[in-house]
This record gives C-alpha cells, sequence and structure tokens, in this order.
C-alpha cells in the first residue's frame, strides 16, 4: 500500500524537492502552495502517483483551517511543514503586515498543521512529522558584523527548533518520528523572490536537503543539519542547553544580588 505524503511549500525548491523524492518512492501525494498552475503542472508530471492538489495560503486562517483539517481526516504518513516567506529585514524596519505573514506561515501554520497530524498518528501508531527550518536558528548570538539582521526570521526558525524537540520527547515510543532539518543557503527562489542576488554564494541544492533530512532520520537525528560535517558541534549546543536548564535554581543569582 502506498504511504500518503502532505507537503505545503510544495511549488518550488525545498518542497518540490520533497515532492519529488516521495514521488519517485511510489508515495502519494497531497501537495499544497499558493500558485495553483505550478501545482497543476507537478500533478500532471507525475501521473505514475495520486496527486492531489490543493491551493491554499498559509499566512491565513482559512488556508491553515483547510490544511489542519486535511491533517486532522487524512491517513498521513508524512507531514511536512516546509512553506515560508523570507521577509529578510530588521525588526524595526520588517512592515507589521509582514511580520504578521512571516509569525504565521513558519510559526503558528506549523503549530496547527501539527497539532491536527500528531494525535491521529499516535492513534494509528505511526507516522512522521519533517518541519523545515534552517541555520539561522542558530545564529542568535551573532553580532551585527556577521550577517544582515532579521531577528523574527531566526526566531521563528528557533521555534521550530525547540517544538521539534519537544514534541519529539512527547511522542517517544508512540511510532511517531518528528524532526527538523536545518539547511544553510540553499540554490531556491527564496532568496530570488526578495530581489537578492545570492549567485555568488555557495549554496546546497534543495534535492541535499532532502536527502539529508531523510538520511537524519533514519540515523535517529531530531535536528538534522545537511551542511554540518562534525555533528557533536550541534550535540555540543544541545547539551550546553540542557546544562544551563538544569543548573536554574529558585534563588537569586549572585551576579544579580546587589
Amino acid at each position: 500500500m502506498s504511504k500518503l505524503a502532505l507537503v505545503t511549500g510544495a511549488t518550488s525548491g525545498i518542497g518540490k524537492a520533497f515532492a519529488e523524492r516521495f514521488a519517485g518512492d511510489g508515495h502519494d501525494l497531497i501537495i499544497v502552495g499558493r500558485r495553483e498552475e505550478r501545482l497543476r503542472e507537478f500533478a500532471a508530471s507525475h501521473p505514475e502517483v495520486n496527486v492531489r492538489t490543493v491551493t491554499a495560503d498559509l499566512s491565513t486562517q482559512d488556508g491553515i483551517d483547510t490544511i489542519a483539517k486535511i491533517c486532522a481526516d487524512e491517513p498521513l504518513d508524512i507531514l511536512v511543514n516546509n512553506a515560508g516567506v523570507s521577509h529578510y529585514m530588521p525588526l524595526a524596519d520588517l512592515p507589521a503586515d509582514k511580520a504578521r505573514e512571516l509569525v504565521t506561515v513558519k510559526v503558528l501554520a506549523p503549530t496547527q498543521l501539527m497539532r491536527a497530524a500528531v494525535g491521529p498518528m499516535q492513534q494509528r501508531g505511526t507516522g512522521t512529522i519533517l518541519n523545515v527550518a534552517g541555520m539561522i536558528a542558530f545564529s542568535g548570538p551573532a553580532d551585527k558584523t556577521v550577517m544582515p539582521r532579521r531577528a523574527v526570521y531566526a526566531g521563528t526558525l528557533a521555534f521550530l527548533v525547540a517544538m521539534t524537540q519537544t514534541l519529539a520527547a512527547e511522542v517517544e515510543d508512540s511510532g511517531v518520528k518528528v524532526s527538523v532539518v536545518c539547511p544553510g543557503v540553499v540554490a531556491t527562489e527564496f532568496h530570488s523572490s526578495q530581489g537578492l542576488d545570492m549567485s555568488a554564494v555557495p549554496r546546497m541544492s534543495a534535492d541535499d536537503v532532502v536527502t539529508g533530512a531523510l538520511r537524519g532520520l533514519e540515523l535517529g537525528e531530531t535536528v538534522s543539519a545537511p551542511g554540518v560535517e562534525d555533528y557533536q558541534l550541534l550535540q555540543d549546543v544541545f547539551t550546553a542547553d540542557l546544562a544551563a536548564f538544569g543548573g536554574q535554581s529558585p534563588q537569586l543569582a549572585t551576579r544579580y544580588a546587589k
């Protein structure tokens, strides 16, 4: 029996690469995006599998509700939360509507879709949730000289990492796997759609991101980083996180005492 995968943001880039890989593996698909023509083109080019197209805007509550209902009602084997918007700019320069769109697409939408999908997956005793974040999630400590500032964007990706880690613990031993992939700069339309010329910047292919994400699942990595050769670097981050968490006390730290 074919597996069923739902992929958001499937009209280009990483989302399309996931859809291509799943179709190649013989999975039936529900592909979600805002560009109906591209969704139809994908379906027409993959007659070997069942492809259902759903045009939805995950920056709107109606769009989220539409896809959440599918996640709750359909026997999904795989949910890929990939939809995203760039909006790279400092917080003071970020228009309110773009801030709202970014947080809705990268925080509210995946939260609602995961909430809708995870219960039925647990009941079936199987399922995979795979979130797409990025290495910018770990860039918070960088000073202003390191990269263009993008506080909201970095914050949304950091949310996805922390939520994925916590949800993975919640569903442990249920048969459900939860993972987040954190690529660096990827060769997609993501930057060009904002007018950024990244042609001189070394970039990973979307296919390699998918390969890394799926292999990370096989390796049991809750957080996969396709561009990080030494995974111990990430393990060190997680160990430090837990050390800080475990090092708290109800007593005021001496450095804050007058």
